[in-house]
């Protein structure tokens, strides 16, 4: 009989019997930290960093000092469905479950991947228990959220669940506005008691200005040298043009899964997949080339250039796997194999606007803005491609319980991948097709049931993207990664914790190719060494600690050139935008006053000192901030909370991809309330939002230092 959802790839293996790091970001606790975007939870994961994120356009994360290729978002997958293939801006976590980063050599399920780690989203899925919740925030900067999650069972074997959200922001960046609207309804049906089915949509709607943030004022020195002056300017200071407009996103997303269990050792899952994606408008540019940027000579006057993207894509995928166990005398095998099959359809044009050195009408002042320059038509086209990728693979990994303290893995996978490039500016169709193998193995010893040793070994590769000089794509990354570790975890599961050090290597990173100025070669390789400390903790006294520390020495492998400009790279030099040493803590208190339940917490977030533009002596400054949370159950179905990020309004800089390319992060405090109210009594109705099905009755409450307030919705 179906028991519950399992997931292919990852299986229900106990988390202390797995030879890699795991960690695990619950749906609660995003839910007390106020957290409503996917990069705003990864600050929580140890080794993870913030990378270019494409002017707030997508997320862009490195996992122990990898990032992968700077021209996509971060392949983070949902429900084990890549996620991040394609423009689809930035993840809301409004229908998020968990988040599992999975760390270390993950290429032998996976496939075409990077060397750290992978992130997979799961979601909230339909139950047979009927209610919901609804939660309207207010914050800074005229920040409204509403969210909404409504569970119902239609019979008892099929259930509907509709979660959604809106946004609409201003910032404390000048001059720019957000909204955001997303959808993901989802279906489940048990066919019989062995057969499970289920279905999610996902519809989303950003609009986002394209900012490039803040800059770093450079100077030429008397010997050749570049310094940098970072904080000349407020952080809140806008150097795009507000006339761009936004950048407008859409997603419209489908996943469908089967899952037919034999027996209670052997399943067989198959899935499908199919997601389009468009990201189109305008943006104004600083100008990077010190030969054409005026900032460098009078320090206020910044030279940009004004572009027009329109991209598109649409992913298709197929998978299925078999799983279970075969006894073999006193050894156990838990086997899984399985296939995958997907295409990936890319559609990019751009074109560009981009003045002669000697021209500044479009420049603009750094130190008083005018933001009424007009705009030129960007009418060169500098990109019109379509590249399709087509992969397909077979997997099998076998974890065998030798004794019950002795557990060894080992696991392979095969992959045929192909490139068809359409380059229209040049008329041209490179064509590139390759296969490879992807082993891995890992160990586990248990001394005892609460503790447990382990190691691992893998070997991965990802496609890179574009052509060379000879109009040829390129060959792909190929990485080794090593792994050993402790895990501890209490009986009851009120403390868990791991510890890990681990090892990695890629070559085949794009470089400048040295023969032929202007274009790219696979000829760099980077490394990537470390240690994760990661800890949660229910304690006495209702207190609860969350604490995560990460050490990582991330860096060039061999002399290169900057596949951007040409500059020389050094054996050695630092990976752009990690920082050493990364730390988070949090520490709630629950409490009760009177008969109503309460949580005060405070935490703090600190990220070392980071190379802030590859092949330069620009790094951006460590910074450490602090955040209070609190909230309080008026009844047992509405909730009160408040939080206040960066306490002390400390100024510092997220990511940045040059000097002149700086995303600045929220000086001022940023306060916000939310109010909330759910219902999972069994055949009790929720209240719909806006009060159409049932009269409710709106409270304001009010916030103090909040900028805002926060309206509780409540059946009357």
């Amino acid at each position: 009989m179906v028991t519950g959802l399992k997931r292919q790839y990852f299986g229900d293996t106990p988390v202390k019997e797995i030879p890699q790091a795991v960690q695990f970001l619950e749906g609660k606790l995003l839910d007390d930290l106020n957290i409503t975007r996917l990069d705003t939870a990864l600050e929580l994961a140890s080794g993870v960093s913030r990378q270019n994120n494409f002017g707030g356009l997508w997320d862009s994360f490195a996992i122990r000092g990898f990032a992968g290729d700077e021209n996509f978002p971060s392949g983070f997958l949902v429900n084990g469905f890549n996620g991040g293939r394609g423009y689809g801006g930035p993840r809301d976590a409004s229908n998020v479950e968990r988040i599992e980063i999975l760390k270390g050599p993950n290429s032998a399920l996976f496939g075409r991947g990077e060397p750290g780690g992978t992130v997979n989203i799961v979601t909230k899925k339909p139950t047979f228990k009927e209610g919901g919740s609804f939660a309207i925030s207010a914050g800074s900067w005229e920040t409204y959220r509403v969210e909404a999650d409504y569970n119902l069972p239609l019979s008892d074997s099929v259930a509907v669940r509709i979660n959604g959200s809106s946004e609409q922001a201003e910032s404390f960046r000048d001059t720019v506005n957000t909204q955001k609207y997303t959808l993901t309804p989802s279906f489940l049906a048990k066919l019989s008691d062995a057969d499970i089915f289920t279905y999610e949509l996902e519809y989303v709607n950003q609009e986002v200005p394209f900012e490039r943030g803040v800059v770093a004022i450079p100077t030429v020195n008397a010997n050749g040298s570049i310094s940098y002056n970072l904080g000349a300017i407020p952080n809140s200071r806008f150097l795009g043009n507000p006339n761009d407009g936004p950048v407008k996103v859409e997603v419209l997303g489908h996943q469908a899964q089967y899952q037919h269990d034999f027996s209670a050792d052997w399943t067989l899952m198959l899935g499908a997949g199919y997601k389009d994606t468009t990201f189109e408008g305008f943006s104004s540019d600083p100008e990077l080339v010190l030969s054409r940027q005026r900032l460098d000579n009078d320090g206020r006057t910044l030279t940009r250039q004004r572009r027009y993207r329109d991209y598109s894509t649409t992913h298709m995928v197929f998978r299925g796997e078999l799983s279970g166990k075969v006894n073999t005398g006193s050894i156990v095998h838990n086997i899984r194999i399985g296939a995958d099959w997907d295409r990936f359809k890319i559609k990019t044009y751009q074109t560009r606007y981009r003045p002669i050195a000697s021209d500044q009408s479009y420049a603009i002042d750094i130190f008083n803005p005018n933001y009424n320059i007009p705009a030129p038509t960007p009418g060169t086209v500098i990109q019109n491609a379509t590249e399709i990728q087509k992969a397909w693979g077979i997997y099998a990994q076998d974890q065998i319980e030798i004794t019950e303290q002795f557990k060894i893995r080992f696991g392979g996978r095969y992959d045929d991948f192909s490139q068809d490039i359409d380059l229209r500016l040049n008329n041209t169709n490179p064509r590139k097709s390759y296969t490879k193998f992807s082993p891995m193995a890992g160990l586990v010893f248990e001394p005892v049931s609460s503790l447990s040793f382990y190691a691992s070994y893998g070997k991965g590769f990802r496609p890179n993207s574009g052509v060379g000089f000879d109009g040829n794509p390129f060959a792909p990354e190929i990485s080794k990664s090593y792994e050993v570790g402790a895990k501890f975890m209490t009986a009851d599961g009120r403390i868990t914790s791991t510890l890990s050090l681990y090892k990695m290597k890629k070559d085949n990173v794009l470089t400048t190719d040295p023969a032929n100025a202007g274009f790219s070669k696979p000829v760099g390789s980077a490394k990537s060494k470390g240690i994760e400390f990661d800890l949660n903790a229910k304690l006495p006294a209702g207190f609860e600690l969350f604490l995560t520390y990460a050490y990582t020495d991330a860096e060039w492998a061999t002399n290169a050139l900057d596949p951007n400009f040409g500059f020389q790279i050094l054996k050695g030099d630092p990976l752009i935008n990690i920082p050493k040493h990364q730390g988070n803590a949090l520490l709630f208190k629950n409490f009760s006053i009177g008969d109503h339940e309460a949580m005060l917490g405070a935490g703090v977030n600190h990220v070392g000192r980071r190379l802030g533009e590859t092949a330069t002596t620009f790094f951006l400054p460590s910074y450490t901030i602090a955040k209070v949370l609190g909230s309080f159950n008026i009844t047992d179905q509405i909730k009160l909370s408040a939080d206040v990020n960066n306490l002390f309004n400390k100024k510092y800089y997220a990511s940045s991809y040059a000097a002149l390319w700086v995303a600045p992060g929220s000086r001022d405090s940023s306060p916000s309330a939310r109010a909330s109210t759910s219902d999972a009594m069994p055949g009790r109705r929720h209240f719909r939002a806006g009060g159409l099905a049932l009269p409710l009755l709106n409270t304001g409450i009010s916030c103090p230092g909040c900028n805002g307030f926060a309206f509780i919705a409540m059946p009357a």
